[in-house]
């Protein structure tokens, strides 16, 4: 029998910000996001643009192969292009594996507006309210208080015992170790269902 292929993404709007597909034009952009080193501080080094390219190759597949991943964030009216937000399997093995990850990383320029949180909830409410989702997840180092901050205020939950040594780092390295948070399905419909 063979397999049906993978629905095509939508397009998702909040109040302020269009989460779309990737165009060419993009890549430029997240180029210099990657490249940015305040972006990229709670990541091992910032990205030339043969590995920014790379990562956006790598969004692609996900798109073709799932029918959803991290979409471009588009600021209407604002800027073209801000960054990504989306949802995209987790790629490694943890404890908390196998799972979707809800992940951001945006332009400084756009830091401290609430575009990630209001982006992040149209994925959220995609990923549990079209894709049937069970659970989301998210992580970043501790240090990273703006994300987490982020996973907060979306309705996410951590437990300090959950936290992980990130297996793509090697032991002793200032970025290993993780906080994990998680949204379950029916919390999130507890909190976003219309009251009846």
């Amino acid at each position: 029998m063979v397999p049906a292929p993978a629905p095509e993404s939508p397009l998702l709007r909040g109040p302020r910000v269009l989460l779309r597909r990737w165009r060419t034009s993009d890549r430029a952009a997240m180029a210099a996001i990657n490249a940015d080193v305040q972006v990229m501080q709670h990541f091992p080094a910032p990205l030339p643009r043969a590995e920014s390219d790379a990562l956006v190759d790598r969004i692609e597949a996900h798109f073709a192969q799932h029918g959803f991943g991290p979409w471009a964030l588009e600021i209407p009216g604002v800027i073209e292009f801000a960054g990504l937000v989306g949802l995209m399997h987790v790629a490694f093995s943890a404890p908390f594996t196998p799972a979707v990850e809800i992940g951001w990383r945006l332009t400084p320029a756009c830091w401290g507006q609430g575009y990630a949180s209001e982006a992040a909830l149209c994925a959220l409410r995609y990923g549990f309210e079209t894709l049937g989702l069970e659970q989301i997840v998210s992580f970043t180092v501790p240090e990273n208080h703006r994300s987490l901050a982020v996973m907060q205020r979306l309705g996410m939950h951590c437990d300090l015992r959950e936290d992980f040594l990130h297996p793509r780092l090697p032991a002793g390295h200032r970025l290993r170790l993780h906080r994990l948070y998680r949204i379950a399905r029916q919390q999130w419909l507890a909190q976003h269902s219309p009251a009846r």
